[in-house]
Parts: structure tokens; sequence; C-alpha cells
């Protein structure tokens, strides 16, 4: 662990605690950051071009909008870091509306925490974002996530 004492706030925006009791913000980039809300000490950005330079540690997955991780065994490595991390860091998901791209990574998330895969998107549409996962192929990528 790279040492952030404070974790997110269970009640922060766009905040889901998985079942392990691991904290995760999701995000959409489009919307401005709070200036007053925690930074993340990692990022992950799933965008179909390169995100913004921020200030803290962050990794990029080609995702274009609507669609899937272009590399998936890559985006499938990135986010099981970002879920070891989320153990001890603040740890933030998030694309272009914090609703597609975020919430399939974070149904990833929830099942990598041990939620079953044909039940991780109702989770975190129940705990994240009524709206989340958006395509029936990012549905169809969080139940085979769990084949993995």
């Amino acid at each position: 662990m790279r040492g952030v004492t404070e974790l997110w706030s269970e009640h922060g925006a766009g905040v889901l605690r998985l079942p392990s009791g691991r904290l995760v913000r999701g995000r959409g980039l489009r919307h401005p950051m709070d200036p007053g809300a925690p930074r993340p000490s990692y990022g992950v950005y799933l965008l179909g071009r390169q995100p913004p330079e921020v200030p803290w540690e962050a990794c990029w997955v080609r995702w274009p909008d609507f669609r899937l991780p272009s590399d998936r065994a890559g985006a499938r490595e990135v986010l099981a870091a970002a879920w070891a991390r989320a153990a001890g860091e603040r740890v933030e998901i998030a694309c272009g509306g914090g609703r597609g791209r975020t919430g399939t990574a974070l149904a990833c998330l929830a099942v990598l925490d041990g939620v079953p895969a044909e039940e991780a998107v109702a989770y975190v549409r129940r705990h994240y974002d009524r709206h989340a996962v958006e395509t029936p192929w990012q549905r169809r990528y969080v139940r085979r996530f769990g084949e993995g």
C-alpha cells in the first residue's frame, strides 16, 4: 500500500461500498470535481482518448464511449490492481459521464469483491447509480468478467 491514511467517506458523492468494505469513487469527468472534495490517490480513467493530466497517480484504459475496453486482458489487470489498492487507498474510477463505462468497471470490481457476476450490475445500480452499465454488451462483459 502507498500510505494514504484517510479513505473515502462512505457518504461522499459517487462512493460505492463493496461487500468487503472497500470504498471506491465513481465519477463523470464531464462534471467538475467539487474543490472541497478529497482527491484520489489513484485514478483509473476509461476513455477513448488519453485523459487530461491529474496531480495523482493514474492509469488510462482505452475504452470508447458505449463500448468495451480495447484491450480486455489489460483492463482486467488494471481493475484487479485498482480493487487491491482500494483496500487502503482512495481509488477513483471515471469516464465521461460516470455511468456506462464507470458503472461497468465498478460492477467488475464488485465481481472481484465476491458479488456473483450475474448480480453485479444490479448491485452497482442499487448502490451507485440506477442508470449504471448502459448497454447490453457492457452487461455481458460483467457476466463474463466472472469467468476470468
